[in-house]
């Protein structure tokens, strides 16, 4: 018996690489030389390959929905005799079932068997001399792509610098204990993340200045910063596929109480991929907030067209030195990341030393 490789034939094909549709024959099914044995498709159409020999479908080596090159081997036919576009390998049977086994083209083989006949262990030589093959390359999904655009032009158009500052939660985790007695039955727990809405909104009424997106090329006398109407913040979170950033809208206007409700819905909805266009539009800045398993510090890219984002290292126990004494305090790393055609660096370090300032009291309102 004979091995015939089944090639993607050049004839009749205009594209260089296309997609197997559907195997019209299964592995052990006899195939005559010019029957259709597979289909495939190309930018234009769905067309049928004919077998290139008659005798057994042996192996199948491009399952259907991957691609091919015109050329490449589809699959191996067990032939009597050498026929079509075939070339005839003298093997031994245990050589041939090895083969296809482990997907070895005989036709690479130099066999050292009587009158060249390839043998079992000029197969198992040809395995063990096989490279390694590279990692398949994982096609990006929708939302990944995206991410990487928006990542991409952030980097590459807007001038971006950080400042960073570290925060003690010693007050904030007061008071989250004292709301939660108080917090009604079935709404949702408050988070961290929930005051950082409250305190980042409040700042931002403050230094309006940073409440706003840049519009225009910097170049021209067209650019200007326009004002939001609020104080409309997003929230990164985490997903599947990449990231998503729900928008919370006139945060200012909020309690304690609404935002948690507004933000246990938004990333509920998120995670489900029922946002609607609104609710991820219209921030000026964003928060990141990693958790608990998060870096101690981290610098997160601005996402356009925000004009800041803030992110929020992982609380841990610091040794701190206060009014003569040796404490222990939990604290975080505060990194603000600032487009700096909106705002420099004396105006950034007053945001953010004044958002610690909140974050360090106890002006809070829960309802």
């Amino acid at each position: 018996m004979t091995l015939i490789a089944q090639e993607i034939p050049k004839v009749g094909l205009v594209m260089e690489e296309v997609k197997v549709v559907r195997w019209l024959k299964n592995i052990g099914d006899s195939v005559a030389a010019g029957e259709p044995l597979l289909e495939v498709e190309t930018e234009k159409a769905v067309v049928e390959i004919e077998a290139a020999a008659t005798g057994r479908l042996a192996r199948i080596l491009v399952q259907v929905d991957s691609q091919a090159t015109v050329g490449d081997q589809v699959a191996w036919i067990e032939s009597a005799e050498a026929q079509g576009a075939g070339t005839r390998i003298r093997s031994t049977p245990v050589a041939r079932k090895l083969s296809i086994e482990r997907g070895v083209d005989l036709a690479g083989i130099t066999g050292t068997g009587p009158g060249g006949r390839i043998q079992l262990d000029d197969v198992k030589r040809a395995i063990d001399a096989r490279p390694t093959p590279a990692p398949a390359a994982q096609p990006l999904s929708p939302m990944r792509r995206a991410l990487a655009r928006a990542m991409t032009l952030s980097h590459a158009t807007v001038p971006q610098f950080t400042v960073t500052c570290a925060v003690d939660w010693t007050e904030l985790q007061a008071v989250r204990h004292e709301f939660a007695a108080k917090v009604v039955t079935g709404a949702p727990r408050l988070s961290v993340n929930d005051f950082l809405l409250q305190a980042v909104a409040q700042a931002l009424t403050e230094f309006p200045a940073l409440n706003t997106t840049f519009s225009g090329d910097p170049a021209s006398a067209d650019a200007s910063l326009i004002p939001a109407s609020g104080a409309h913040i997003g929230l990164v979170v985490a997903v599947a596929n990449g990231l998503l950033v729900p928008v919370i809208h006139d945060v200012e206007r909020l309690s304690l109480a609404e935002i948690a409700r507004r933000r246990r819905d938004c990333v509920e909805r998120g995670l489900q991929g029922r946002l609607k266009r609104e609710e991820v539009e219209g921030a000026t800045i964003s928060i990141s907030n990693l958790g608990a398993q998060g870096p101690d510090r981290f610098t997160a890219i601005i996402n356009p067209v925000h004009s800041a984002i803030l992110a929020v290292g992982r609380r841990r126990d610091c040794v701190v030195a206060r009014e003569g004494d040796i404490l222990v305090r939990p604290q975080s790393d505060l990194t603000l990341t600032v487009d700096h055609r909106v705002a420099d660096g004396r105006l950034a370090s007053q945001f953010l030393a004044r958002l610690i300032e909140i974050l360090e009291g106890r002006d809070w309102r829960l309802e």
